[in-house]
């Protein structure tokens, strides 16, 4: 009996739970069954936008100051010469002057171009201070120096300008082909317009279309007016109508260009003369002919310079290409054999490298310490 009442008992609970089981899988499926409520959520709140500074901007770098190159010196173009004296510069001190000093300075003054009979008036100059014991302190070197500055002179005076009245002053530049004449005369217009000159050119070079347009150029630079004619025209044509034009319009100056020609060829002599002629009528007055001799000529620039002087009455030397491989001492010689006073080098490339020549500058740049 106590069997079966524990059997009864196994089997009740054994259903209790099946009933436990069945009735929470129930619930577990209605719970499936039934719609699922949205969960109720906070709004999200947005952050606060970043600032961003801007990182303040690099200052740009400020252009750099771009000062003017310096104008080219004698002292530093003559570079070439100068070296050719260093043996004389070593007799500072000494007063005699014997054979081998006398050697020493022929030497020097020949190879910088100065020229026999020019070398020699100088060296003869130079002994004879020695034996006159008048040599000074620097000895050579100082004597020399004098008497360089001696034979050269005083400063040339500036590009006469001054005229009758209505008449217009005209500068004439003649020369051989290829010593700077174009170049020259650009230059020169180029400083009178900043000194607040009138000035105009003239393309009497009409033989050679390229340096008509050559000058045109520099006109448009410097902001002056050009008279040209076509190639081959008369020379003295475009003369005329330039002077005429700047007796209308109040110019001060003429710079008339003309073509190269050869010193020892009569017929184109002849017809510069014509040109300087038709410079000097009314309304033109020319007051400089002015002979352009290139530097690194040497003394073929003797034979120029004493042709053209005879032919139209040069007043002035300008020597250009001064730099480089010139030795100068052509401007020596030029000075003793023909008369011509060197009036303007040039000295560079540039418009403000033509510079008024001055004998103590070119003195000291070949025998400065």
């Amino acid at each position: 009996m106590l069997w079966l009442l524990i059997a009864l008992g196994v089997v009740l609970v054994a259903g209790g739970a099946t009933v436990v089981v069945r009735a929470s899988r129930a619930r577990s499926l209605e719970a499936r069954r039934r719609p699922r409520l949205p969960t109720p959520s906070t709004p999200a709140i947005p952050a606060p936008p970043l600032e961003v500074e801007a990182a303040p901007a690099a200052a740009e770098p400020a252009p750099a100051a771009v000062e003017p190159a310096p104008t080219p010196t004698l002292s530093t173009q003559l570079t070439a010469a100068r070296s050719l004296f260093d043996r004389v510069r070593a007799l500072r001190g000494r007063g005699t002057v014997g054979a081998a000093e006398r050697d020493e300075i022929e030497e020097a003054l020949l190879r910088a171009d100065v020229g026999t009979a020019t070398a020699t008036a100088v060296l003869d100059a130079v002994s004879a201070a020695a034996a006159a014991n008048e040599m000074g302190p620097d000895g050579v070197p100082g004597a020399l120096r004098r008497e360089l500055l001696e034979l050269l002179g005083p400063a040339p005076a500036p590009l006469a300008s001054k005229v009758d009245a209505d008449r217009v002053a005209v500068w004439l530049f003649v020369g051989v082909n290829g010593v700077g004449k174009t170049t020259t005369i650009g230059k020169l217009a180029a400083a009178e317009t900043a000194k607040g000159t009138s000035v105009l050119l003239a393309a009497a070079d009409t033989f050679r279309a390229a340096a008509a347009d050559q000058l045109a150029i520099w006109a448009e630079r410097v902001g002056c007016d050009i008279v040209r004619a076509d190639e081959g025209a008369d020379p003295g044509a475009v003369v005329h109508d330039a002077l005429h034009r700047a007796a209308s319009r109040g110019v001060s100056i003429v710079l008339a260009d003309t073509a190269g020609r050869l010193h020892n060829k009569a017929n184109l002599i002849e017809e510069l003369k014509k040109i300087r002629r038709v410079a000097d009528r009314a309304p033109g007055q020319v007051t400089e002919v002015l002979l352009v001799l290139d530097a690194t000529t040497g003394q073929n620039a003797i034979s120029q310079a004493r042709e053209f002087s005879e032919a139209v009455g040069v007043t002035g030397i300008v020597l250009t290409k001064l730099d480089g491989t010139a030795r100068g001492g052509v401007v020596l010689a030029v000075q003793r054999e023909v008369g011509l006073p060197v009036r303007l080098v040039g000295v560079g490339e540039r418009a403000e490298d033509l510079v008024a020549f001055d004998p103590e500058d070119f003195v000291e740049a070949l025998l400065g310490d």
